[in-house]
């Protein structure tokens, strides 16, 4: 199956890759190692579709890696804003000023796996796509195509190593990057999640997970778990046509981000309650968010007119700037009922 399974796939690669900006086209010259790396570390945990205009947005502000390790961390966790995961955006410009300084990427897993927010899936997809390494490129959808061709019953995680050893066997030297993005392309249009629509598949005469019968039960997956739902508080803390926005710790959720002040709610338990400032409160509204571990019941407390200024670090932002702020998806949703209610 090994040589086979390469060369239909890189067929129809061939015939329907996606056209992506930070893509090379098949048979073009290899694409832009930061172009590469830039939309590898969005896409961890984020879709396409939302990654597009992030992209695009970070490479006309920030046109090449030396551009993006000069930039403010403040400027591009702002522009990051929206994308989630905020750790990313803080390792991406420890990233950016690492390689500035050695002169440009490493070209090797071993190496790529040095920089700052870089695990296995990240450097095995920048080495191969970059630099035509031979890597084992494995991400979820890699996972579900391989788990179907060789019906891997093993459920996960407990099946990553035989996907994994199964992958090794297929993958080929040439065409590194081409064969990576293929696999990416298949998982996600032909062998989906809930659907398999084996009859366009390159690989339908080959595919053990079909012959077995239904391939969308592949792979076998541990039952999940259900999320704690945990409530807190923000703050709306108005002032002179401004409001008071504090920046969170660099490290835990939402680290180093500008936001609304908050009681303390975390992955492990409840708000407070507290207000940063003693004074006449009312309730705003309600604003539910998921992350990955648990959800999260936000109540928004208004206070207009404060003076002094609550405890602590913070600063006045303009209301009429507050787009410029880079609040997370989190605050701008419980920023957006406060501005409604006014």
């Amino acid at each position: 199956m090994c040589d086979r399974a390469a060369d239909l796939l890189l067929d129809w690669y061939d015939r329907h890759a996606r056209d992506l900006p930070w893509r090379a086209r098949p048979g073009a010259p290899l694409p832009d190692p930061y172009h590469v790396w830039l939309s590898e570390v969005m896409l961890q945990q984020t879709t396409v579709a939302a990654v597009i205009p992030y992209f695009e947005k970070f490479t006309t502000r920030w046109p090449d890696v030396a551009a993006l390790a000069a930039a403010p961390e403040d400027e591009v966790m702002a522009a990051w804003a929206g994308l989630g995961y905020y750790s990313r955006a803080r390792n991406l410009v420890k990233a950016a000023r690492e390689v500035s300084r050695a002169g440009g990427f490493p070209t090797t897993e071993a190496e790529l796996l040095k920089l700052p927010g870089l695990g296995d899936y990240t450097a095995a997809a920048v080495a191969a796509i970059a630099f035509e390494r031979r890597a084992l490129v494995v991400d979820a959808n890699v996972e579900r195509v391989i788990a179907r061709l060789f019906a891997i019953e093993e459920p996960l995680p407990g099946g990553k190593k035989a996907i994994r050893a199964a992958l090794d066997t297929i993958t080929p030297e040439r065409r590194a990057g081409d064969f990576a993005q293929a696999m990416m392309d298949l998982g996600s249009s032909l062998c989906r999640a809930r659907e398999a629509q084996c009859l366009l598949c390159p690989w339908q005469a080959i595919c053990a997970g079909r012959e077995a019968g239904d391939p969308t039960r592949l792979p076998v997956k541990a039952p999940k778990k259900a999320k704690p739902t945990r409530t807190g508080t923000a703050f709306w803390v108005e002032r002179d046509e401004a409001v008071w926005l504090v920046k969170r710790p660099g490290k835990g959720m939402l680290g180093g981000m500008r936001a609304l002040p908050d009681d303390g709610w975390s992955a492990r338990g409840d708000g407070s309650g507290v207000a940063p400032v003693a004074g006449a409160w009312r309730a705003g509204g309600m604003v539910r968010h998921s992350f990955t571990h648990f959800h999260l019941e936000l109540g928004l407390a208004v206070h207009a007119d404060t003076d002094p200024a609550p405890d602590g670090e913070g600063e006045w932002w303009p209301l009429d700037r507050l787009d410029d702020a880079g609040l997370p998806t989190l605050f701008a949703k419980a920023a957006a009922l406060a501005l409604a209610e006014r």
